[in-house]
């Protein structure tokens, strides 16, 4: 609201006073002012910038303008709601027709509900967090409508988020709740604490993002997108707590990451295509997983896939592609390479039969086709035997699995490590250890193949199976080592 007051009786009575008199009362005035405008309706503050943009204030660059939270009434007390706060700092900055940062300022924590930031924008906006954004802790303030939701950014092109500081989950609270912790409660979903939904050309840099409700991060429906130096935290034993859950995205690459969760520490989902993870060190959690696809019958196209670069310490799974019986589709051009296993309990797994339902999953003839996937360069500790596990469709089978350079071992050599394989066309390059195909569950006629396999003197061969044991249906050699 602009000032009442009358500019030239102003004038008259500072005629006279001393010059510090004068800087004192223009300070005063400017406070006033500025104060009235960040209470306004509109949420706007008032200005320092050249531009004229209202509700900021300028940064050391003349070409970029600085909305705090603080400026539009937020308490940053941890108690108090700033959901609004923030909402009208984001409309604000997101009308600036320069680009334009968004403060969440250092050493306070700021209470949301569910908040979504929507663009487009004019311009370029940046998040910085310096702070902590702490989810409400009253699970009433979610309706059934946005149970699934938190921080919500949607429809932004060139986001930037960054700042080294903290996004809370509070999932503490929820935790309790979930059907995977109380058997006896329904299954319900809990909130993401942080969305992406359509946003184009998006960084996500230098942040902690700490108990989320359920997921930390979702990239849905993004191209070109960066996350790196991420630091993503909860407890080995939160439900459904994955770290970051990527789905209907292209071109996406997660660099320079810790992440430590209940669940997985990324999940790739149907939609994914050009995928580059490297340099992530990944437990407890659940591995880095492709899946789960085909759930409900749906279909799924997941391709040009790398993962780069990881190590795994004390996780439920390594490398993973898990789908269920029904579903069509592809998961295809995937590649594991240079990852590091310390006691990780299925270290390479690739499961067609995957169920997570409340009931058992029915036999189905239909799959997700997996094929033209590599491991290469795998190496450490597991805490279980079956070290290397391809349970693949009897219907759809798996094609064209590579496994090169692999050596896997027991943890504190205690005995030595198999590998089942059920369904799959695999071919060895180098040294892998265990051996494809060696699970004493092979029986008589699997570790006869083996032997077989392993001959250079045969050319060709072929074998149809009878021994239920074995898995098989069909074995072909042809001077590659090879088994369907």
């Amino acid at each position: 609201m602009a000032s009442s007051r009358n500019p030239t009786k102003l004038a008259a009575f500072m005629a006279p006073l001393p010059l510090f008199a004068l800087l004192f009362l223009s300070g005063a005035l400017e406070a006033v002012v500025g104060a009235s405008n960040d209470t306004s309706a509109d949420g706007a503050g008032y200005t320092c910038s050249s531009s004229g943009s209202r509700g900021s204030l300028a940064s050391p660059s003349s070409h970029q303008s600085v909305f705090s939270l603080d400026r539009y009434g937020a308490r940053g007390d941890g108690r108090h709601d700033d959901t609004r706060a923030l909402a009208r700092a984001w409309k604000a900055a997101c009308a600036s027709p320069q680009p334009a940062v968004v403060l969440v300022p250092n050493g306070r924590r700021y209470l949301l509900k569910v908040v979504t930031l929507g663009g487009p924008c004019k311009s370029t906006v940046t998040v910085t967090v310096k702070g902590t954004l702490v989810a409400s802790p009253n699970r009433a303030d979610w309706s059934d409508k946005d149970r699934r939701l938190w921080i919500v950014f949607r429809s932004v092109n060139k986001l930037t988020l960054d700042g080294g500081g903290a996004i809370d989950g509070n999932g503490h609270k929820w935790w309790p709740f979930s059907c995977k912790v109380n058997k006896a409660l329904p299954c319900k979903e809990a909130p993401t604490a942080l969305s992406f939904h359509y946003c184009i050309n998006l960084k996500v840099v230098n942040l902690k993002i700490v108990n989320s409700q359920q997921i930390h991060m979702s990239v849905e429906d993004c191209a070109n997108v960066q996350l790196a130096k991420l630091s993503i935290t909860a407890p080995g034993t939160s439900p459904n707590t994955d770290g970051i859950h990527i789905t209907r995205s292209k071109d996406v690459r997660v660099t320079n990451c810790k992440i430590k969760t209940g669940d997985d520490c990324i999940s790739i989902e149907d939609g994914t295509h050009k995928l580059h993870v490297s340099n992530v060190v990944c437990g407890p959690g659940h591995g880095i997983s492709i899946g789960s696809l085909g759930d409900d019958n749906s279909r799924a196209k997941v391709s040009d896939i790398t993962i780069d670069s990881v190590q795994l310490h004390g996780t439920t799974n390594g490398a993973r592609i898990k789908t269920y019986q029904g579903g069509s589709g592809y998961a295809k051009d995937i590649t594991f390479q240079n990852m590091i296993m310390n006691n990780v309990k299925n270290p390479i797994i690739i499961d067609q039969n995957y169920c997570d339902k409340a009931r058992p999953c029915k036999e189905q003839r239909s799959a997700v086709q997996i094929s033209n996937v590599v491991f290469k360069n795998i190496r450490g500790t597991t805490v279980t035997k079956d070290a290397i596990k391809m349970s693949c469709s009897k219907h759809v089978p798996c094609q064209g699995i590579i496994l090169q350079n692999i050596d896997l071992k027991m943890q504190g050599g205690k005995g030595h490590t198999e590998s089942t394989c059920q369904n799959a066309k695999w071919r060895k390059y180098g040294k892998v250890v265990p051996q494809p195909c060696t699970s004493k569950n092979m029986g008589t006629f699997g570790h006869l193949l083996e032997f077989l396999l392993s001959s250079h003197s045969l050319s060709s061969w072929q074998w149809r199976s009878q021994d239920s044991k074995l898995g098989y249906s069909y074995f072909h050699v042809n001077k590659k080592i090879s088994c369907f």
